[in-house]
């Protein structure tokens, strides 16, 4: 363990406690930070598919209109492939920022109970303002 661990741990409850809390307020900010991240990865994710599926059209209707034969089936089948696996990446996206918005919600509701178990033991150690 770190020299702070080893200080919170042997301050007593208090000094612990508020080690928890200050390691509570420092992931808060990265939880957020990671989901934001995952959120604007899910909508570029979103577009691409979106720009797969229009392009996917398009080859078809050219393909149709085509009076040379030309086969863009191959490409038509990669397109839909990289569709395939954009919607995988999406899912374990998904899955991954829904597993952060409940890490984020056990940071916060335990942020507020031990800010109210401090409180109740009689406040902050002197020098440290409450938050």
């Amino acid at each position: 363990p770190s020299c702070g661990v080893k200080m919170a741990a042997g301050g007593g409850p208090a000094a612990r406690e508020l080690f928890a809390e200050g390691l509570l307020q420092f992931l808060r900010p990265a939880v957020r930070q990671l989901d934001g991240h995952v959120h604007a990865v899910r909508e570029s994710q979103v577009e691409l598919r979106e720009h797969i599926d229009s392009l996917a059209t398009e080859l078809c209707r050219i393909n149709e209109d085509q009076k040379v034969a030309l086969d863009l089936d191959p490409y038509v089948k990669k397109l839909l492939n990289a569709r395939r696996r954009v919607v995988l990446v999406n899912n374990i996206l998904q899955n991954a920022q829904e597993r952060l918005r409940r890490l984020n919600h056990s940071v916060a509701k335990e942020t507020l109970r031990r800010k109210a178990l401090l409180e109740a033991a009689g406040g902050y150690p002197q020098g440290l303002p409450g938050k």
